[in-house]
């Protein structure tokens, strides 16, 4: 039977930012969420309820 010229092995990262870039993206994402949330809440405090999910819906059928 044939083998391959060049065997399948796995190639090891050894520099010092392995396996950082997964973490970062995550801090990056929750991040992310995070001004969202606070951005909807301070939304709602200043405008109040009502005004606020007008706006959320007239975005809404801005967008569609």
């Amino acid at each position: 039977m044939a083998q391959p010229l060049h065997p399948a092995r796995q190639l090891q990262d050894n520099s010092p930012n392995a396996g950082r870039m997964p973490s970062v993206l995550l801090w990056a994402g929750a991040c992310v969420g995070g001004l969202m949330v606070t951005g909807g809440l301070a939304l709602w405090f200043h405008y109040g309820s009502q005004v606020f999910f007008e706006m959320i819906r007239t975005g809404f059928a801005a967008c569609f």
